[in-house]
């Protein structure tokens, strides 16, 4: 454990002088405290659920910019040390190639949860000093969307290590973690969408739907949030299918928890049987 935390201090020190930290966080807290307000705009007033709004604006911003931000952090985690050659010198210490796959997954997964509860605390912190009357359970939903972002975080930081250890160079696992955030954030949605407007309910049940969405990570963040938000789902385009899915936030957790442990696994084995 020791071994793990001295590389996870080394990640986050690394990306503290690179100041990806510093960038993240105040891109996450200006974008976050724009959609705060821009988005309760239309209500007119900000009123005792105006903080369910503002949890359905950020939620579409996580989806979109922490993937992103996690897999430019991760992608080149493993073949960026391999080529500018100090994986073989960090391997030269008493450490395993596991414990530094882990080490650096706990680092960038501190130096992601920082940013996220920092940024998006910043609005909310901002909108309740506004004087908006917020109830506990909206800051409840709030609390949760912030730790189901970062678990989110956890599944393209675990998405780009599997990509990290595949290829040779970190031109083409940029190419790739490209490609896979296009993937997973944009086509994916658009095929699926096609897909259930062609069919109009002839073929396609319910339980088809279901598991086609636990096939893309941000579909099950989305629909993680809808049911942990009361009232959110008034305010997203997904109500409509997300009172088709008969699945509750246990089971959304676990699947997000499984989506992350597996590429992390997989990339573990990889990378102990990869010649440097």
């Amino acid at each position: 454990m020791r071994n793990i935390l001295l590389i996870a201090a080394k990640e986050i020190q690394e990306s503290l002088r690179n100041r990806w930290v510093l960038a993240m966080t105040a891109l996450l807290a200006a974008l976050a405290l724009s959609l705060t307000f821009l988005g309760s705009a239309p209500t007119g007033s900000v009123g005792a659920r105006a903080l369910d709004v503002v949890i359905v604006s950020l939620s579409s911003l996580t989806i979109f910019l922490v993937p992103l931000v996690a897999l430019l952090i991760s992608h080149d985690a493993i073949v960026g040390e391999t080529e500018r050659g100090t994986m073989l010198l960090l391997l030269s210490y008493p450490v395993s190639r596991g414990q530094v796959l882990l080490g650096k997954f706990v680092g960038h997964l501190a130096i992601l949860a920082f940013a996220t509860v920092l940024g998006y605390g910043t609005a909310a912190v901002t909108l309740a000093a506004t004087g908006a009357a917020i109830d506990t359970q909206s800051w409840a939903a709030f609390a949760a969307m912030i730790g189901s972002s970062i678990l989110l975080g956890a599944v393209f930081i675990a998405i780009g290590y599997l990509i990290s250890v595949l290829v040779r160079e970190r031109a083409t696992a940029a190419g790739i973690a490209i490609g896979v955030w296009l993937l997973f954030v944009v086509v994916f949605d658009m095929v699926l969408l096609g897909v259930l407007v062609a069919d109009q309910g002839r073929m396609i049940s319910s339980d088809i739907v279901t598991a086609l969405l636990l096939l893309n990570p941000t579909d099950v963040y989305r629909l993680l949030n809808l049911a942990g938000a009361t009232n959110a789902s008034a305010f997203s385009g997904m109500s409509g299918l997300a009172g088709t899915v008969a699945l509750g936030p246990a089971k959304l957790l676990c699947t997000l928890a499984v989506w992350t442990v597996v590429p992390l696994a997989t990339s573990a084995m990889i990378f102990s049987r990869r010649e440097l």
